[in-house]
């Protein structure tokens, strides 16, 4: 899964590709690059970042999948917890709806799902992005991730989504330290609730810069290949990534050692 903010302040690339003409050649390449779905946002969710208005993300957005739509068929999912934004973008070429709320901060967003049979990626996240990252714990945060994954699962099946339809993502990042997020890592396949797909996305985040020293997050690249091949040797079936060109490289190795 490939990576467009066409956002002013997304934490790694904010603002390279919030002209939508950006956004389209970013996408562009991405797919060049081999990406198997392309993740559009409009509404930066980086630790201490505030929240746009609908209007503004759907301004953002809806360009940018109307046009990526008429250039390529691959699956193009919308990174928005609006329900509207969602209807919107669905309308406009995109297909899937990656909710980082896990339809907890629109309830209606189910009902988008449902009516478009859109597949859905449910995330775990402690808090939201204004506060997520202000000291969280966890007790046992493989257990707490996967229990809280499961519950939206069933919810989500509760209100109409099809089993098969349904991604989990524990959400790297997204109120997590750095040893939980190295145990989320360690551990994907025993968050792999109901043998449902795992998406994983530890790209270029914070957690990288502390492990290895470098600040700079369009630096984080290389070392993110290792949290990616740890990612999928233990069980995801999804990355997200902003360098789709390498990590499509360490995938192809992967999937030949696999095969040997």
């Amino acid at each position: 899964m490939g990576i467009v903010n066409v956002t002013p302040d997304s934490f790694s690339d904010g603002g390279r590709f919030l002209a939508p003409e950006a956004a389209v050649e970013q996408a562009r390449q991405l797919a060049g690059h081999g990406a198997a779905i392309l993740d559009i946002g409009g509404e930066s969710t980086r630790p201490f970042s505030e929240p746009v208005s609908m209007e503004e993300e759907l301004h953002r957005v809806i360009p940018v999948i109307r046009a990526i739509r008429k250039e390529t068929e691959i699956p193009i999912s919308i990174d928005t917890t609006k329900a509207e934004v969602a209807r919107q973008a669905l309308a406009a070429g995109a297909d899937i709806i990656n909710d980082i709320s896990a339809f907890r901060f629109d309830p209606l967003m189910v009902e988008v799902a449902r009516e478009h049979n859109a597949p859905v990626i449910l995330m775990h996240m402690k808090g939201t992005p204004g506060d997520m990252q202000i000291n969280p714990q966890y007790s046992d945060v493989i257990k707490e991730v996967a229990s809280f994954l499961r519950e939206r699962v069933r919810w989500a099946m509760d209100r109409g989504i099809k089993r098969n339809r349904i991604i989990v993502d524990p959400g790297i990042g997204f109120g997590k330290g750095l040893q939980d997020n190295l145990a989320l890592i360690n551990h994907v396949n025993e968050l792999r609730v109901d043998d449902l797909p795992v998406l994983i996305g530890p790209s270029r985040k914070a957690f990288i810069g502390t492990i290895t020293g470098i600040k700079t997050p369009e630096e984080r690249d290389h070392a993110t290949l290792g949290a990616v091949a740890a990612a999928i040797l233990r069980g995801a079936q999804i990355v997200r990534v902003h360098n789709v060109a390498l990590t499509a490289q360490v995938v192809k190795v992967i999937d030949a050692i696999r095969s040997n």
